[in-house]
């Protein structure tokens, strides 16, 4: 492999100025799709459909079935409802043709999500997600993310 200093997109660990120097394809990968999921003409091409598979399996996201359509049409649904939506990555640990990320899911709420109007609030929810990697692309994630949290941040008095 070859060296890679890199620096990415703000907000990504590398632009922390911390240093990857040897770093895997699915690392490339998720790095280069990140640094398309805020940026609204990038989203479909550089995000969805490179990062994952079109049999792409996540878990722990209430009703996404498996495939990219419905994939798809769940971050469809969170752009919509937070358009300036950004993902920070904490913690990376990666093994196995498996990547774990702590991260941080900011944005403003603009449009209908889950039955709540646009409140115009910022948002912020955490979350950790493994992903599986085969073929050159992401097959199955699993994520765990503070939606009850992010329920109340929309719904509380102001």
């Amino acid at each position: 492999m070859q060296f890679n200093y890199k620096t990415l997109a703000a907000g990504n660990p590398i632009a922390r100025g911390e240093r990857i120097l040897c770093m895997t394809p699915q690392r490339q990968l998720l790095e280069d799709s990140l640094a398309c999921f805020p940026a609204p003409p990038r989203r479909h091409e550089g995000y969805l459909a490179a990062l994952y598979a079109p049999s792409i399996v996540f878990h722990g996201y209430a009703g996404v079935e498996p495939g990219l359509a419905s994939v798809t049409a769940f971050y469809e649904a969170l752009w919509s409802a937070f358009p300036d939506a950004r993902l920070v990555l904490h913690d990376v640990v990666e093994q196995s043709g498996r990547i774990t990320c702590r991260f941080t899911l900011t944005g403003t709420h603009r449009g209908e999500f889950a039955g709540v109007p646009p409140t115009g609030r910022a948002i912020a929810m955490d979350g950790i997600t493994i992903l599986r990697f085969a073929g050159g692309q992401c097959v199955e994630r699993g994520s765990q993310s503070d939606f009850s949290g992010l329920m109340a941040q929309l719904t509380q008095s102001a």
